[in-house]
């Protein structure tokens, strides 16, 4: 598995940029980079954010949690869309802030970001009602209400 740190250095190799010309291109600290590649340091957040926009990768590809450096958010809005089929969209709602649970408010879960994400709400949203406009999806919601009605 590779760490940040790795991915960090490895990326930064690639581009050919100096530690130094690195963090003074983010506004970072001049000892930033060499703390985050030796793992003294871990970024924030918003300077994992700052990393991965600078090299065009997902967050999970920087932070070595994934192996593929496409950029979600790019193919969830219709960017550029994986092998597996067209995109299909959804048209964006506003998303309502609701209390979350604890696990989904901790820093760097992934999965909580995930959930916190209007992309991927819209995408699950998009996918829930076709399910249930399917003829499968109908029945199920028939026997829901035929079930509450009769809890009446």
């Amino acid at each position: 598995m590779v760490t940040m740190a790795q991915r960090i250095e490895a990326l930064r190799t690639e581009k050919g940029v100096s530690r130094p010309a690195l963090s003074a291109a983010l506004g970072f600290p001049k000892t930033a980079m060499e703390k985050f590649e030796t793992g003294r340091q871990t970024p924030t957040q918003d300077q994992q954010k700052k990393l991965a926009d600078y090299f065009g990768v997902s967050l999970l590809y920087l932070r070595g949690e994934n192996d593929d450096p496409t950029r979600t958010d790019n193919w969830l809005n219709g960017g550029d869309v994986p092998d597996d089929g067209p995109a299909r969209t959804a048209a964006p709602r506003p998303v309502q802030k609701k209390a979350r649970p604890a696990a989904v408010q901790e820093d760097g879960a992934v999965f909580g970001a995930l959930l916190k994400s209007p992309s991927f709400q819209a995408l699950v949203r998009s996918a829930a009602l076709e399910a249930l406009r399917s003829p499968e999806g109908q029945e199920i919601l028939a026997k829901a209400i035929r079930r509450e009605l009769g809890r009446g």
